[in-house]
């Protein structure tokens, strides 16, 4: 497995690689729920890409983004094992170089359903999304369905979006992973 911690490496192996290219997005703390969906990525295409980003962006002021859980060691070998052919994890600089300012405002239901309770989460979500498929470019994007309001506002984002990529919502599963 390739680990790449920049966008220029994570270009570079896409620009080398030929066939299908399944995408599982994650912020880490990986369980068997990922892997489903790293395991189904496999399944339905000729390479698989992974990112392990713990998204700034979308946490709130009252949310406490230094308590994330975070093993990135345990999550590469977990995502190697898995058979990942490329793992991205950025640093928050490289998604986010100084002078950084523009985002994606989400409308709609979701919004209204888990935007009310935290403010600006979605705008993270959608930005580091759009962000992330820029650079993987992905011919399917693979989604837990953490909540019901993500799960939708996922759905209807691939739908609607110029990307050509379709997004895979697997079922929610949040079960402890052993140790690998």
């Amino acid at each position: 497995m390739k680990v790449a911690e920049t966008i220029a490496e994570t270009r570079g192996w896409r620009g080398q690689v030929r066939g299908s290219v399944g995408f599982v997005p994650t912020m880490g703390a990986l369980h068997a729920g990922h892997l489903s969906l790293v395991e189904r990525a496999r399944r339905e295409n000729d390479h698989v890409a992974a990112s392990v980003f713990v998204n700034p962006t979308q946490f709130g002021r009252q949310e406490d983004l230094s308590r994330y859980p975070r093993d990135l060691d345990r999550d590469r070998t977990l995502l190697s094992n898995a058979g990942v052919d490329l793992l991205f994890t950025p640093s928050p600089a490289e998604m986010y170089p100084a002078g950084f300012s523009t985002g994606v405002d989400v409308a709609g239901p979701s919004a209204r359903l888990e935007g009310e309770r935290r403010p600006g989460h979605f705008r993270g979500v959608a930005t580091v999304v759009l962000k992330l498929f820029h650079v993987v470019e992905p011919d399917r994007a693979y989604f837990g369905q953490r909540t019901r309001s993500s799960s939708r506002w996922c759905g209807r984002w691939s739908a609607t979006s110029t990307f050509g990529c379709r997004s895979w919502p697997a079922p929610r599963s949040a079960k402890p992973t052993a140790s690998p």
